[in-house]
């Protein structure tokens, strides 16, 4: 029912990381439109611990359980409350909602619309001149300037033709200026007085006037959505509407701490021109493309990352960006800043996990299963270091839905481990073997080429592919990652959700793994960043697995980024090996005969990536797409970057927008969804059956 409801009862609330949940004594005030609560129902005649006022709330039911439920006020401050069950949480929502509609709704009929008036925070002097003196029955919107108006009664309202959109376009950018310097001049009020900065009417007044810019926007939106439709008549799937001015961006209006310019289009830089205007990925071709290894050359971009070290310069950025988040929210759709960013895409660090090529056409020369699976475990650990740059406080590009990467690597056989060379503490990883022959004696060519692809298959939620196969070893490895990414308080956690699967077709082995947590830790002082979390590695065929620990740094004392791990048989549950170390530093493996084996990260050799060239490379391809940012964050020049990286986050919402209201799906490139996975689209377990599968035709 919709009747008010004077209700009470225990609820539990979340406090803080220290604290955690308590049980607290809540009180439903309907007549005063207040949320209150006290420790327990006996002190409820006292003064209350805290007080919400529900006028201008949001009450939202939580989506991580059936019993959690939030309580956001006009003034930002917020309860995460939870009930003993479901039936409980929505007594308590429906009845909350109720009193906040009823008590929004009083504000508007008490305040009708003002004819105009003007108040000048900037000329109002000391706060006991006239202007700031303020009567009881005076509400704060009367000090701004509010103008209505209306329509002529009895005209038809004409269709709006292109110029008169550019006009709109116009009146909304003054209009968004206007309402950013309101918020400017409420937040520089003093914090105490007649009239401060945090008067209930006045945190009232920021909160709406955002919300009626956003609605602002949107009507906009579907003005333009309408003038297309007629341009074009129905819209077919996969049109593209030219969008006549990109969609307003409001989520940000501090840039390192000062407030943001929204130039004329005319005076963007041509490159920022040129990455809104690109055409909808899926008018591009989206058919695979066969990437000629000869036209990759070796990477000579050496983009050195400095840690960020002291954010001292940029807290007021930080800050601002922290009072949005709260505890546990999905960052996926935050746009984080720019100056924390490395000069790489996200799918280019997937492929520098692959930067000990090695290592990883070793695994297959394994002489046995057990030493094929601590051959495995030592290219997962060595991986780390170098896709991680070390522990470098940087994230890098999130990508856009379409991006690729491609890459190879050309590496002497002579610098491939051969069979039972790993047992051995006399062996180094890059040790110089001599090439194997074939059946026929013959020295089979002097380099094995591996090659790589990866594609931001999804958007939200963010998922990638990545793909790589060595052809002369009969050997690939396909996986899918889904980055959740979450604020913990004074850190950040990203969760890298997905599963990988190494094939040894020459053995017919299958080796299924899974990928560390990363934290970035003290984002407030000098941020640094470390591994957490258990990983599995299997192989069903043979029963042999190993089991790996990412140790994060306990509280008071123990090392940073330590990892433990142990390969065992499965059927024998008997352990043939053991890691211990660092995983940016050095590794210690243990085996079963006694040896011991000592890898020293830092000091094992680099085998640089092959790329092509940018004047080759497709407009998705990653370091072609970014390369504005790129140049921006070498020159050193944050808010160049910052404006290339928004035109390019602008463009994928504007398309993802088209795409859900032309009902038109999203076309990958080089992957096939399979389950909840995604698969390469032209793997080499299943070239090589087909191969087979021929020849056995042909005898």
């Amino acid at each position: 029912s919709d009747h008010m409801e004077n209700i009470c009862g225990y609820l539990m609330k979340y406090t803080n990381l220290v604290t955690g949940w308590q049980y607290r004594y809540f009180v439903l005030n309907n007549d005063a439109g207040l949320l209150e609560y006290f420790v327990n129902e006996q002190s409820r005649h006292l003064k209350p611990r805290g007080t919400l006022q529900l006028a201008g709330a949001v009450i939202s039911p939580s989506d991580e359980d059936s019993h959690t439920f939030t309580v956001n006020a006009a003034s930002g401050e917020q309860y995460k409350l939870r009930a003993t069950d479901a039936k409980e949480r929505q007594h308590w929502v429906s009845r909350l909602q109720i009193c906040t509609q009823h008590h929004t709704e009083a504000i508007g009929k008490n305040n009708p619309p003002l004819k105009s008036r003007s108040f000048s925070l900037a000329s109002q002097g000391s706060a006991n001149s006239p202007g700031v003196q303020r009567r009881p029955s005076q509400n704060a919107v009367s000090f701004f300037n509010v103008g209505h108006h209306r329509l002529p009664t009895g005209k038809r309202v004409p269709i709006i033709q292109p110029d008169h959109l550019v006009d709109v376009r116009e009146m909304m950018s003054q209009a968004e200026g206007q309402q950013r310097d309101l918020i400017r001049s409420i937040e520089c009020l003093p914090a105490s007085g007649h009239l401060t900065s945090l008067d209930q009417d006045l945190l009232m007044l920021k909160a709406t006037s955002m919300a009626t810019m956003n609605c602002l926007n949107d009507c906009f939106h579907i003005l333009q959505l309408q003038h297309a439709s007629q341009q074009k008549g129905s819209l077919p799937a996969g049109t593209t509407i030219s969008w006549l001015e990109p969609k307003i961006s409001l989520a940000n209006h501090f840039k390192n701490g000062a407030a943001q310019n929204f130039p004329a289009e005319i005076n963007k830089p041509a490159s920022v021109r040129e990455e809104q205007s690109i055409a909808e990925p899926c008018q591009l071709t989206r058919e695979p493309e066969e990437i000629n290894p000869d036209e990759e050359l070796e990477d000579i971009c050496d983009d050195k990352e400095d840690d960020l070290g002291a954010v001292e310069e940029q807290r007021s950025v930080i800050l601002h960006l922290l009072s949005q988040l709260k505890l546990g929210m999905d960052l996926t759709r935050v746009v984080l800043p720019t100056f924390i960013l490395e000069k790489r895409s996200l799918l280019e660090m997937y492929a520098d996990f692959m930067s000990h090529p090695d290592l990883f056409v070793a695994i297959t020369n394994g002489g046995g299963p057990e030493e094929r699976m601590i051959r495995f475990v030592e290219y997962y650990l060595t991986s780390f270091h170098e896709g991680r740059k070390g522990a470098i406080a940087k994230k890098p590009y999130n990508p856009i839905i379409g991006e690729t990467f491609h890459c190879s690597w050309r590496l002497p056989k002579s610098s491939v481990a051969a069979d039972a060379g790993t047992n051995s503490s006399a062996h180094s990883p890059s040790e110089q073997v001599a090439p194997p022959k074939d059946a026929e004696g013959q020295a089979e060519p002097d380099c094995y080429t591996v090659k790589f692809v990866a594609e931001q298959v999804s958007h939200h939620p963010p998922v990638s592919g990545f793909y790589a196969e060595c052809v002369e070893r009969n050997m690939c490895v396909n996986a899918h990652v889904w980055t959740k990414s979450k604020f913990l308080g004074m850190s950040i956690g990203v969760t890298m959700v997905g599963e990988g699967v190494l094939h040894l077709l020459e053995h017919g082995e299958e080796y299924t793994f899974s990928l560390p947590c990363a934290y970035a830790r003290s984002i407030l002082t000098v941020p640094w960043v470390e591994l957490g979390g258990k990983v599995n590695i299997n192989c069903a065929k043979t029963g042999y697995s190993a089991s790996i620990n990412f140790h994060t740094k306990p509280f008071y004392g123990g090392k940073l980024h330590r990892v433990t791990g142990e390969v065992k048989q499965n059927m024998t549950n008997t352990v043939v090996c053991r890691v211990q170390g660092e995983w940016n530093s050095v590794l210690e493996f243990t085996y079963s005969n006694g040896e011991t084996k000592y890898v020293d990260l830092t000091k094992l050799s680099v085998t640089r990536k092959r790329v092509r060239p940018l004047e080759k490379q497709g407009p998705f391809e990653s370091r072609r797409l970014w390369q504005h940012v790129t140049e921006s964050l070498r020159d050193g020049d944050i808010d160049k970057a910052t404006e290339h990286k928004r035109a390019l986050e602008e463009r994928q919402r504007n398309e993802e927008r088209l795409r859900a209201e032309t009902e038109t799906p999203w076309c990958t490139k080089y992957f096939l969804k399979d389950g909840d996975g995604w698969v390469y689209h032209k793997p080499l377990w299943k070239t090589v059956s087909a191969a087979q599968t021929q020849q056995t035709d042909s005898n």
